[in-house]
């Protein structure tokens, strides 16, 4: 039986190159990115939990809406929310500005997770992908004591857990491309994923760096 993990969407940034947009919202091949996550996230996680400091916006999807419980706004606060919430001793977490995350990225990193292993973290050319990893809920107190020390860098408490890093060379094996780590920060951003949406690149389903 695969061991247990809860799938989480981060949707709590501001938005700023998007001139405030909720990019959870934003239409890609004429679907949202959060319906397009939600879509990908089917039968892969029995629960999924929407981490928002704005939760009235999302009260149509049928997903767990929780809050961040630290008041400093960064990608670690929501982890810590979705890790605290969350049922499962692990949980992946995503962005919601990744419209082309596939299915067969997540399960390749589904099939490293032991209860053993605290972190499991794609690593590519590019580096680390923390918003594309699974994290067990014994992070919970490494993350809390950084955010305490308003420390909002999401590597730094990795020193403190037991990570183990997936191989750019085993991620080509579930996604050729390396689609799933694009990720929408700008007006370009988003025309250049719905380029390639139409150019059926981001068939398959719907990435992400912090």
């Amino acid at each position: 039986m695969r061991y247990p993990c809860s799938g989480v969407i981060l949707s709590g940034g501001l938005n700023t190159r998007m001139g405030g947009q909720n990019k959870a919202f934003l239409s890609v091949g004429g679907e949202s990115t959060l319906d397009r996550l939600a879509r990908t996230f089917e039968g892969l996680f029995e629960e999924v939990v929407l981490v928002t400091n704005a939760p009235l916006e999302y009260f149509s999807w049928d997903l767990m809406i929780v809050t961040d419980l630290f008041p400093l706004r960064s990608s670690l606060t929501g982890i810590h929310a979705g890790l605290f919430h969350a049922s499962a001793p692990h949980v992946f977490v995503t962005a919601c500005d990744t419209p082309f995350l596939k299915r067969e990225l997540i399960s390749a990193l589904l099939e490293e997770l032991e209860p053993k292993w605290d972190v499991i973290i794609p690593e590519t050319k590019e580096g680390a992908q923390p918003l594309c990893a699974i994290y067990s809920k014994r992070c919970i107190k490494p993350i809390e004591y950084q955010l305490q020390h308003e420390d909002p860098k999401i590597v730094n408490f990795f020193s403190k857990v037991k990570v183990k890093e997936v191989s750019e060379e085993r991620l080509r094996t579930a996604d050729p491309k390396l689609i799933s780590f694009f990720n929408i920060n700008t007006p370009e951003d988003l025309a250049a994923s719905e380029k390639m949406s139409m150019e059926g690149r981001g068939i398959a389903t719907t990435s992400n760096k912090s």
